[in-house]
């Protein structure tokens, strides 16, 4: 063997040792924990106002219904009324889809669920979504911070 091939070797061989460890760490499953932990969604400069009697907002009628207001999700639950939550999901921001048959709100793109509280139920969302207040008044729904 020669002396250019010789050394061609040992620095090859060199190299892939001290680039391994770092090739196979990177592969390394490891939970994300964002800093900010509280929960995510649009702030509400001013109250949101949704008439029950419109044929826009019907679908809340109906236990199990929900409408998508100003980036706001609202549920009308057969227990506890209404609820409404940030309608983003906070792993990438896609939009949320209330699911009846499974009482839960689901993102489409990764597969993260939520609750009706906003907490996480399944990942890979880290952080629960926003809740915002709900008041009804007659066919008038308000909500708020």
């Amino acid at each position: 063997m020669d002396r250019r091939l010789l050394i061609q070797r040992v620095l090859m061989g060199t190299t892939a040792l001290l680039l391994a460890p770092g090739i196979l760490t990177s592969c390394e499953k490891t939970e994300f924990k964002p800093v900010d932990q509280s929960p995510k969604g649009p702030d509400i400069k001013t109250d949101i106002i949704i008439d029950l009697s419109l044929g826009d907002n019907s679908v809340l009628n109906n236990n199990g219904g929900s409408k998508i207001v100003s980036g706001i999700i609202v549920v009308n639950t057969a227990s506890s009324g209404f609820v409404a939550l940030a309608a983003s999901c906070t792993h990438e921001g896609a939009q949320i889809n209330f699911s009846s048959k499974s009482n839960n709100l689901q993102c489409p793109s990764h597969g993260s669920v939520f609750s009706l509280t906003g907490s996480v139920i399944t990942g890979p969302a880290a952080i629960a979504l926003k809740s915002y207040k709900v008041s009804r008044s007659g066919n008038i729904l308000t909500i708020t911070e």
